[in-house]
């Protein structure tokens, strides 16, 4: 698994940036966000959270739907609502409660 940033969604606020636990995530010159080795992304899925604008997707694996499938996150009242867009346009998505996401 891997992250993809899109520069022209970025606003350059460097969240991802601070909570990328690989320190993976660079804000270059230009005060955008942007990663070096996308290969080397754990799949922690920490910058998807932070990220206000939706300027970063997690490519999935094959295991998860895969085959070019995207996953980002967005935020609706208290639910975390993670987002999947399929390269045949299709979209889909599960929404979290994380107050009780650990319940189980």
């Amino acid at each position: 698994m891997s992250i993809a940033i899109d520069k022209s969604k970025c606003v350059g606020c460097g969240k991802c940036h601070e909570v990328c636990p690989g320190t993976l995530i660079k804000i270059g010159a230009d005060k955008k966000a942007f990663i070096k080795y996308p290969k080397d992304c754990w799949g922690c899925t920490s910058c998807l959270k932070e990220c206000p604008v939706h300027a970063i997707s997690l490519y999935l694996g094959a295991d998860m739907g895969g085959s070019g499938t995207t996953l980002h996150t967005e935020q609706e009242g208290g639910l975390l609502r993670w987002i999947f867009e399929s390269p045949d346009g299709s979209v889909s998505h599960i929404d979290v409660d994380p107050r009780e996401s650990n319940k189980y």
